[in-house]
C-alpha cells in the first residue's frame, strides 16, 4: 500500500507547473466594479516545446464564483501539457450576460495575442466551461456578437453548461430578482435569444466535447441534450460523455490530476488539426 501512495505522489508532483497570477487582460479603463477582474496562466515546467492553450472558465450561476478557486484545475491542465488560462470576470449585478461575455471573449483575444509569450500556441486554443462557464465560451466563440469564429478557436469542452437555451428556460421561468436573473438576463426576450449559444449551432461551430451529469439539475440536463441533438446535425462524431456525479462534482472531478477526464479531453484536443 505504501508503494501505492508513493506512486500517486510521484504521479501528482512530477509535471510540476508555474503559475502567473493577476494579469490584466482588459484594454481600456475598466469601471463595472470595485475590483478588475483579471487572469492567471499555469504553464508545464522545463518545457522548450510550445503547447496547446486550453482557457478554463468558471461557473457560479453567473453572480457567484472566482478564478482562484480553480488555480488547482489550471495546475492540473498545466501537468498534462497545456497552457491553461483562468480568467476571473465581472459578475451580475455589476454586469449583464452581455458584459460577462464582452470580458471573456477580451480574454480569449489577448491569449491568442499575448500566449506566445508564456509557452503556448496562439493558433492552438481550446475553450473550456463549467456551469455558466460553459455557457460564456459558448457563446464568445458562437455568436457573431463577440469573436465570430475566429480560425484559432480549435474547440470547445462543456462541462455540465448551464444557459445554452435561456430563451425557452425564461419564457417557462421569467427572471426575478432572485439570483439576480433580472439583471443578468433583462426582461427582454429578444435578449434571451440572443444570450443563447443553441441558437448558433452552425457548420461554422468549433468541434465540441460535451461531458453531463445524471444528477446535475433536470432543466440543465434537459438542455444539454436538445443542444447535443442539434450539435450532432452538424457534427455527427461529437461525443456527449454522461456520467454518475451531480452538478458540483462535475468540476471537482478536475481537481484530482488522476481523472480520467484529462485523457478523454486529451484525446479530443489532439484528434484536431
Amino acid at each position: 500500500m505504501r508503494i501505492v501512495y508513493l506512486l500517486i505522489a510521484v504521479l501528482i508532483t512530477s509535471c510540476a507547473s508555474v503559475k502567473q497570477e493577476d494579469i490584466t487582460y482588459i484594454k481600456g479603463d475598466y469601471t463595472a466594479s470595485a475590483e478588475e477582474p483579471k487572469l492567471n496562466i499555469f504553464k508545464p515546467k522545463d518545457s522548450l516545446n510550445p503547447h496547446d492553450v486550453l482557457i478554463f472558465v468558471h461557473g457560479g450561476n453567473w453572480n457567484s464564483g472566482n478564478k482562484e478557486t480553480y488555480s488547482v484545475v489550471g495546475r492540473n491542465f498545466a501537468r498534462k501539457d497545456y497552457v491553461a488560462v483562468v480568467p476571473g470576470y465581472t459578475l451580475s449585478p455589476y454586469v449583464n450576460y452581455d458584459g460577462m461575455t464582452r470580458e471573456i471573449a477580451e480574454a480569449i483575444r489577448w491569449t491568442h495575442e499575448n500566449i506566445a509569450n508564456y509557452g503556448g500556441k496562439p493558433d492552438r486554443i481550446f475553450l473550456m466551461g463549467h456551469s455558466a462557464g460553459g455557457h460564456l465560451v459558448a457563446l464568445a466563440a458562437m455568436s457573431p456578437d463577440y469573436l465570430n469564429n475566429p480560425d484559432y478557436i480549435k474547440g470547445i469542452i462543456l462541462d455540465d453548461a448551464a444557459g445554452l437555451d435561456m430563451y425557452e428556460y425564461l419564457q417557462e421561468n421569467p427572471p426575478t430578482s432572485e439570483d439576480y436573473y433580472d439583471v443578468t438576463w433583462t426582461k427582454n426576450e429578444d435578449e434571451w435569444k440572443k444570450a443563447s449559444p443553441f441558437y448558433y449551432l452552425d457548420e461554422k461551430t468549433p468541434p465540441i466535447l460535451m461531458f453531463l451529469g445524471t444528477k446535475t439539475y433536470p432543466s440543465l440536463y434537459y438542455y444539454n441534450d436538445l443542444f447535443y441533438q442539434k450539435l450532432k446535425e452538424y457534427q455527427p462524431e461529437a461525443d456527449l460523455i454522461i456520467l454518475n456525479k451531480n452538478h458540483t462534482s462535475m468540476v471537482t472531478q478536475f481537481f484530482s490530476p488522476l481523472s480520467p477526464r484529462f485523457g478523454e479531453i486529451k484525446e479530443f484536443t489532439e484528434d484536431i488539426d
